[in-house]
């Protein structure tokens, strides 16, 4: 009997101790702090046109600040509740893991390196690129491969560095590093002639040829030597805001696979798609699980739009970027964008 009843007991602990592992735990410190700070702080880059600057009045705008807005919408139901802190490549990490800053919303791109040795977790991708090469057009040259000798404007640190330097290797050419840790330092280095040659990723190239008013003789050379998520950061040590970070960006893209937009989505709450209902709040349980109000989702489209209305409005084809969407169209209409099922 008393073997018995000490098996039952055992059998009970281990239920118990089970139901504890799989219970969602809402004790994030990352959330606590931004709560009671009133607003979130993002790392973005400084001045990167269509993505992150400040406009004739001061105010931060781009496709990295939207993401921003999208996080304080979902925690605080304003998207204007947060504070974008203008970062160097060489200052993001270090800005991350001092707690400078609770999330990097700056052209990032996921490595293994980053993701393992820097302790930090990437969110889903909000941009997909490449590295290219930007030229002046009276240099004739079309393409990458005849650039053997050139100088070359590259910024220090940064993965770019080292996707030019084995991509000239493996192509047998040479090149003249003008290194330097400042991203319009060097871009002002490359305008006054100190290099042939400005290489970043393609969408940086469209940015910053986006603020000459010569930009048609500037070329973007047609080879993109690398691959380039860019994603928001944050650290290891905070489970759920990992979560509420990896699930605003997936509720952007999300809301443009089901059509819901920001001049729609109050109409779609009586949609009778259930995926429709779940994202918008309207079926409840998707904010009890992240530890935020069910409405959410809803207040990052209603504030913010969905993930192609922000790419429209800060780097599609009709803004000074003129990008097309490529890679980050959904993956319904030929891109790779593509939101895990919010329910």
């Amino acid at each position: 009997m008393q073997n018995r009843m000490e098996g039952r007991m055992k059998v009970g602990i281990i239920l118990a101790s089970a139901l504890c592992l799989s219970a969602p735990s809402f004790a994030g410190k990352t959330l606590d702090a931004v709560k009671k700070r009133g607003h979130v702080r993002c790392g973005v880059s400084n001045g990167l046109p269509g993505f992150s600057s400040p406009d004739s009045k001061g105010k931060w705008k781009g496709l990295d600040v939207d993401a921003c807005h999208a996080f304080a919408a979902a925690i605080f139901g304003d998207k204007d509740k947060m504070k974008v802190i203008g970062l160097s490549a060489q200052q993001r990490f270090t800005a991350l893991q001092s707690g400078e800053v609770d999330v990097l919303t700056r052209n990032t791109t996921h490595t293994l390196s980053r993701d393992t040795s820097l302790g930090l977790n990437f969110a889903p991708v909000n941009y997909y690129d490449g590295q290219g090469f930007l030229v002046r057009k009276s240099l004739g040259v079309k393409s990458a491969k005849g650039l053997n000798g050139a100088a070359i404007c590259v910024l220090q640190g940064t993965t770019t560095e080292r996707n030019l330097a084995d991509y000239f290797r493996s192509q047998k050419m040479k090149f003249k590093p003008v290194v330097m840790e400042n991203d319009n330092e060097l871009w002002k280095a490359f305008m006054a002639g100190r290099c042939d040659v400005f290489t970043t990723d393609a969408s940086g190239l469209a940015a910053h040829r986006s603020k000459v008013k010569n930009s048609k003789d500037l070329i973007i050379l047609p080879e993109v030597i690398s691959k380039e998520p860019l994603a928001p950061v944050v650290r290891h040590d905070d489970d759920q805001w990992f979560d509420i970070i990896s699930w605003s960006i997936r509720a952007l893209i999300a809301a443009e696979e089901l059509g819901i937009t920001s001049r729609n989505v109050d109409r779609m709450k009586k949609s009778d798609n259930p995926d429709i209902k779940r994202l918008l709040g309207v079926l409840p349980g998707n904010g009890k699980s992240l530890g935020l109000s069910e409405k959410w989702a809803y207040n990052i489209v209603k504030q913010v739009g969905n993930y192609g209305e922000s790419f429209e409005r800060h780097v599609g084809a009709k803004t000074p970027l003129r990008l097309e969407r490529g890679l980050n169209q959904l993956w319904t209409k030929g891109g790779i964008m593509y939101a895990a099922p919010l329910k």
